[in-house]
């Protein structure tokens, strides 16, 4: 449960947010809802979401078997109106019939409904049709005085006799005119007491569902808010650590290029630096990246696409040749995947086989796009760098998004093969689409 401070029954809350308190009262405290100050967006980047919506804006759908309900009201006041067939003449009949036709008309019309029932109730003595309608107005309206009125009404008209205007004497001040008042002035207020009933009943459940989705709206902001900082964070140790570190090997590099008399070592020197520098302003954006989260959607740009292929295997530092054979219009995603594949490959062999040679081959073939990028054995006794091995994982799940496959293995001669397959048309199995982090 949240705990409360000073600001008036507002549980604590992140620093940026403000407490909007919701129109309804549950036991001795109000809740509230947390908000932040920025838009609160889903995990999937798919936008805010929205809070929940007031109970006073909401439509109460019909349940599924209202017509049969409407059908059997109008059954059963035609039955009423045969039982008083002989009441009113052939006018009695008429707006005894016309009354219990009218309630079709009671969930989109229930006060006209009530109006066009009372005839009947004075004509014919047909109090079923009346009381039903009465039942759907109390269920849907909170104008008590009107209803009030409306009961009045009735009981007045099932009082009275006819023919106006020379009804037959009655005594309304008699024992059995005051019981037969009674009796329908109990009979109109219980129907729309049970019809008070049954609006209060619907309001509370719309009331807790309502609680229900602030609740869950109310988590979703914290976990967001939680996520957030967690970002920051990691952008300040991105730039504070990784990024010192990288700008120092760049400096390094430069002076090695600067100083060295030996060709390779200028060669080797100019490449750390480029690499380095390339680095630099990746993880300046990813930085950035990760400090907008929250506000508003900041693309990943610049992506890389195939067309960079040829220049990511002239970079990759070792003796790599690249057989491509591809289409234009392939999708964004599918572009990425590949070229993130290629680039993992092509660390894993300046890693793992120094000396080693690779082809990278990408082809489409039956409506899917494979690349593949195998090497030969290594010349070289590979140099012990840190790995997580997280690289090839992170290829499988990426591959897994598009709906594609990752393998990866040794080959006969010594080498090492990954190879990739995705669909052309790029289709995830949910509708996500994978992101470069």
């Amino acid at each position: 449960m949240s705990r409360k401070g000073d600001d008036g029954g507002c549980p604590r809350r992140p620093s940026g947010a403000r407490c909007r308190k919701l129109p309804w009262s549950v036991g001795p405290t109000t809740e509230a809802v947390i908000v932040p100050a920025a838009d609160a967006r889903l995990s999937d980047g798919s936008g805010p979401r929205e809070p929940p919506q007031p109970l006073e804006g909401r439509a109460v759908p019909s349940p599924r078997f209202a017509p049969l309900v409407d059908v059997a009201l109008i059954g059963l006041s035609l039955l009423d109106a045969w039982v008083h067939l002989g009441t009113g003449g052939w006018l009695g009949a008429v707006c005894a019939a016309a009354a219990a036709l009218a309630l079709a008309l009671r969930r989109r019309l229930p006060l006209l409904t009530l109006l066009l029932t009372l005839p009947a109730v004075l004509v014919a003595d047909a109090k079923f049709a009346a009381l039903a309608a009465l039942y759907s107005f109390a269920s849907s309206t909170r104008r008590r005085v009107l209803l009030a009125l409306c009961v009045l009404a009735l009981v007045a008209g099932a009082v009275a006799s006819w023919p106006w205007p020379s009804p037959p004497h009655v005594d309304f001040w008699s024992a059995a005119g005051l019981a037969s008042a009674g009796h329908k002035l109990v009979a109109a207020t219980a129907t729309v007491f049970l019809g008070q009933l049954v609006q209060a009943r619907r309001d509370l459940s719309l009331r807790l569902a309502e609680i229900s989705e602030a609740r869950d709206h109310e988590r979703l902001l914290l976990a967001q808010t939680v996520l957030a900082k967690e970002r920051a964070q990691l952008a300040r140790e991105m730039h504070d650590v990784v990024s010192h570190q990288v700008s120092l090997i760049a400096v390094r590099a430069g002076a090695l290029q600067i100083g060295a008399g030996d060709p390779q070592v200028k060669e080797a020197a100019s490449m750390v630096r480029r690499l380095s520098v390339q680095t630099l302003e990746e993880l300046r954006h990813m930085v950035g990246v990760l400090r907008a989260s929250g506000s508003r959607p900041t693309e990943l740009t610049p992506q890389p696409s195939l067309a960079d292929l040829q220049r990511l295997v002239n970079s990759s530092g070792i003796d790599a040749e690249l057989r491509a054979d591809l289409p234009d219009g392939l999708p964004a995603p599918v572009q990425r995947a590949v070229y993130r594949t290629i680039q993992e490959a092509l660390t894993n062999v300046r890693k793992h086989a120094p000396g080693a040679r690779a082809t990278v081959r990408i082809r489409q073939e039956s409506g899917a796009v494979q690349a593949t990028v195998t090497n030969t054995a290594p010349t070289r006794p590979a140099l012990p760098l840190p790995s997580a091995s997280h690289g090839l994982v992170g290829l499988r799940q990426r591959a897994e998004l598009l709906g594609g496959t990752v393998a990866a293995g040794p080959t006969a001669d010594g080498g090492y093969e990954i190879r990739l397959r995705l669909p052309a048309k790029g289709a995830t199995g949910d509708g996500r689409q994978p992101c470069d982090t």
